[in-house]
């Protein structure tokens, strides 16, 4: 499995969490140890978006691909 593959299925499996607040998290690309990811719904526009980033997005992520320097949603 790739690192892309792995990203992905992290991503989907913070998304689950973040539907059910309303929002969801889209892969949009990795390139240079970035994950980069659209939030959306809820999320999009949310105070608490960059700590959703960081605490569910990002953990999930570093958990399969330790060695990501960063998420950044665009």
């Amino acid at each position: 499995m790739t690192d892309v593959e792995k990203i992905k299925e992290a991503i989907e499996r913070a998304a689950l969490h973040l539907q059910s607040h309303g929002g969801d998290v889209q892969f949009v690309s990795y390139l240079n140890g970035i994950v980069s990811v659209q939030l959306q719904g809820r999320c999009g526009g949310c105070q608490g978006a960059k700590m959703t980033l960081k605490n569910v997005v990002e953990a999930a992520i570093r958990e399969v691909v330790p060695e990501i320097t960063g998420v950044v949603a665009v």
